[in-house]
């Protein structure tokens, strides 16, 4: 299916509301295009294309919604699915936390959209796969990875007179190395919007020299470490207090409540080090310039120099505490410093360099205990420098007391997280007295 441009979308829409007899309606129209490779012991074992479109329409009436989708936009089938969403909301209970929908508002152009990656082809993606697999050969080691590309749009439109419509590509890689007997392990993932930023023998390169430096790990006891966190580990650990939501931390349930009532917004929760914030419009993580409530998005800072500068508020939640309301992030982005990886272990006297986390779990959402594993290269340094492998670890640790205990950051990367299927800008952190609570035998 086609991919809709701006103008052929708002046809689209607008014809779709010509069939509503609801108090407000509101349509969406979303697509993709893309395409995928799976390789597992140095050979693919699935490839594909995959093309999608799909329109959804919400009627209310009063505090009444309902919604209904479609994948036809033949006339009958548009007239077909208004006519269900309206019989849905019929049937519906009064939402008591329903507002009505915004009207007509401008939207900045997103730079989401990259041509380089919208031209990507399965030869194409077959060429760098192809590099990919050659370096874990030379090796002498067997490869499991993935890589997808993806051009979409979505776009929005309600009887209000809103419109909005954003365009964006996007290409992610990860690859896991391994030997023949699956006693060493190694770990890359790339994400970008730009393809030509991704080099699928590099990232690759890593993920055999991690996997070879594994060889002969050593159980060392568990405890409380200084570690150095790659982007990658970082990002596992961040991306669960990445929410800042207000209603949650206002109504006592998250590491931004307050004891006793209230949030902790304007205190300071973490070191001064620390800056978190969202910018649509940063180019090596850009983000889409509205949100599905139809506010606009713009640069908004989540941390200042460690201090909670804002929450995200709904609509609904904004106007019950008389505040304005504040989308929530379309990226995260946080700062870094001007030191290398190697800079960071460099300085390291005693410490665990952590490749990877993984299996993590919430322990304690007001403190944002998390439990996870260590995995895929991790390894002790003394002295500045990296002296053996070493078994992995669970461990019980909060990102906010980890913010705590920031040392140093180094240089920001962008890293992907194949849990939650985003990709962030976080730099690698040095981290002291980081709680390992027991030893892992998985690899």
């Amino acid at each position: 299916m086609a991919l809709y441009t701006k103008e052929q979308a708002q046809a689209l829409l607008k014809k779709v509301l010509s069939y509503s007899k609801a108090d407000e309606c509101e349509v969406s129209l979303f697509g993709s295009e893309g395409g995928n490779i799976r390789y597992a012991l140095n050979a693919v074992s699935t490839a594909g294309d995959v093309s999608t479109t799909g329109l959804a329409v919400t009627s209310v009436y009063g505090k009444k919604a309902g919604s209904a989708s479609i994948d036809e936009f033949d006339d009958a089938a548009l007239e077909r699915v208004v006519r269900r969403s309206e019989e849905l909301a019929q049937l519906a209970p009064e939402n008591p936390e329903y507002m009505p929908m915004l009207g007509q508002s401008e939207f900045k152009d997103s730079i989401t959209y990259n041509a380089n990656t919208a031209a990507m082809t399965p030869e194409s993606r077959a060429e760098m796969v192809g590099k990919s697999l050659q370096v874990t050969k030379d090796a002498k080691l067997f490869a499991a990875g993935f890589l997808e590309n993806s051009t979409g749009f979505n776009a929005v439109m309600n009887s209000k007179g809103l419109f909005a419509y954003n365009r964006s590509s996007d290409v992610t890689f990860s690859v896991t190395t391994r030997d023949e007997a699956g006693s060493i392990s190694g770990y890359a993932a790339r994400g970008f919007t730009d393809v030509s930023k991704l080099d699928t023998a590099s990232a690759t390169g890593v993920a055999t020299m991690k996997a070879n430096a594994s060889k002969g790990a050593k159980a060392i006891e568990p405890g409380k470490y200084t570690v150095i966190l790659e982007p990658v580990a970082a990002t596992y650990m961040l991306e669960n207090m990445f929410r800042f939501d207000a209603r949650s931390a206002e109504e006592g349930r998250s590491f931004l409540s307050k004891k006793g009532g209230g949030t902790r917004l304007g205190e300071q929760l973490v070191d001064p080090k620390v800056n978190i914030y969202s910018d649509p419009f940063n180019t090596d993580l850009p983000g889409s310039t509205w949100g599905g409530d139809g506010l606009p998005r713009e640069k908004t800072s989540w941390i200042e120099n460690g201090v909670v500068k804002n929450l995200s508020y709904s609509r609904y939640w904004a106007q019950k505490k008389g505040v304005k309301p504040v989308p929530g992030p379309s990226n995260i982005i946080m700062d870094g410093g001007t030191q290398t990886l190697e800079e960071l272990i460099k300085s390291t006297e005693k410490g665990i360099l952590v490749s990877r986390l993984w299996y993590i779990r919430m322990v304690d959402p007001q403190s944002l205990l998390l439990t996870g594993l260590t995995r895929d290269g991790t390894f002790y340094i003394e002295n500045g420098k990296i002296m053996f492998p070493v078994k992995n670890f669970r461990f019980n640790e909060s990102p906010v007391i980890m913010l705590n205990n920031l040392e140093a950051l180094g240089k920001q990367e962008r890293s992907i997280s194949v849990e939650s299927y985003r990709s962030y800008l976080i730099p690698p952190m040095k981290i002291r007295d980081f709680t390992f609570s027991s030893l892992s035998d998985a690899v």
